[in-house]
């Protein structure tokens, strides 16, 4: 008997992979505004609308969280629905299978509640077609029974507000997108902004952490909380064994070694998937299919999970003909770009500047 693939959810859990859930402890969270560190602009903004609400009484507008998986999409919802003093519903698309499962959570909503939709991106059409008179007119519209014998049926909601949260904004529909009122982009953090939520998670776990070894653990985080609070902890576990009474630059590098992070934050998996580009294709060319099947990995997962990554550190160039190594990406490797991997990515360059013009 055959099994389908795993899918990316379901694939073991990577320490410096953001998809998965970072922050065993709950505590950890900011509950406040004034708590959330980063996110500049959209933050501050965001502030703004909270503060309009609050004075009308009235529910926020519709808001849209998107932005790389960690960043802090579900304890900004959270945030929104404290900062109004309101109720706070969380589910995610997958789970709303069919319109009753829409209708039964909002009708269950209080004025001004928060619903959050984690995942929205993946919200079944049929669900989607039923959310949009709910999210415009406050009215849910369904169709009860069969045949000739089935009616339409009228129902008011209370005003709430909307929170949805996705990874893959690109794959939202036109019409549920334009519903939102707010719109906000999570960015990737600074390390001096990691480091600030690095030392408030070791304060709250009560573990001795120097300034150095803050930043030591921030820099190989890949710009993400989730990352950032998974390494600290496993790098408190290390330092506690070790008979470590403060975890210093020195004491965090020798567990992050352990752990097989590097400085750049890559661990195994990514240096396995440049390795392979770089000495089984000559740095590429090649296409996703070729390099899942030669690791043995899904496709979805290096789509997903790995490459991200490597595109936004400039190791890995992705192009129409399909997956090449950068400049950086051989100087990464400590080799030296063969004269023809140079020759295709200035072929690929020119074929880039061509279509522009």
């Amino acid at each position: 008997m055959t099994h389908p693939p795993p899918s990316v959810s379901e694939q073991p859990d990577r320490l410096i992979d953001g998809e998965a859930q970072g922050i065993a402890d709950p505590a950890l969270r900011p509950l406040k505004l004034a708590e959330f560190i980063g996110q500049g602009q959209g933050r501050a903004n965001l502030e703004t609308f909270i503060d309009a609400a609050s004075q009308r009484q009235e529910a926020m507008d519709h808001t849209l969280l998107h932005g790389p998986p960690g960043l802090g999409k579900t304890t900004m919802a959270q945030i929104i629905a404290n900062e109004l003093g309101v109720g706070f519903r969380a589910t995610s698309g997958p789970v709303i299978a069919r319109a009753g499962d829409l209708a039964a959570l909002l009708t269950n909503l209080a004025p001004r509640d928060v619903l959050f939709i984690d995942e929205i991106h993946r919200l079944n059409p049929a669900v989607e077609e039923i959310l949009y008179p709910a999210m415009e007119d406050f009215q849910l519209d369904l169709i009860i029974g069969e045949g000739p014998s089935a009616r339409s049926v009228r129902i008011d909601l209370p005003r709430f507000t909307l929170v949805g949260a996705t990874t893959r904004s690109g794959l939202l529909t036109t019409p549920l997108r334009d519903r939102f009122g707010i719109q906000m982009r999570m960015q990737f953090y600074s390390a001096d902004e990691l480091v600030l939520i690095l030392n408030r998670q070791a304060e709250k776990l009560d573990m001795p952490l120097s300034a150095d070894g803050a930043l030591e653990i921030a820099q190989r985080s890949r710009g993400t909380p989730r990352v950032a609070g998974r390494l600290l902890r496993r790098v408190r576990d290390i330092a506690l064994v070790a008979g470590a009474s403060e975890v210093s630059a020195t004491i965090a590098d020798d567990a992050l070694g352990r752990l097989e992070v590097d400085a750049q934050g890559l661990d195994s998996m990514d240096r396995r998937y440049l390795s392979c580009l770089a000495t089984s294709y000559g740095g590429g060319p090649v296409g996703v299919e070729t390099l899942a099947a030669v690791l043995s990995e899904q496709r979805d997962m290096l789509e997903e999970v790995i490459e991200p990554y490597l595109l936004q550190t400039g190791l890995l160039i992705r192009t129409p003909r399909g997956r090449c190594l950068s400049p950086a990406g051989w100087s990464y490797l400590g080799l030296d770009a063969p004269a023809e991997a140079t020759r295709q990515l200035d072929l690929l360059a020119s074929a880039s500047r061509t279509d522009l013009d």
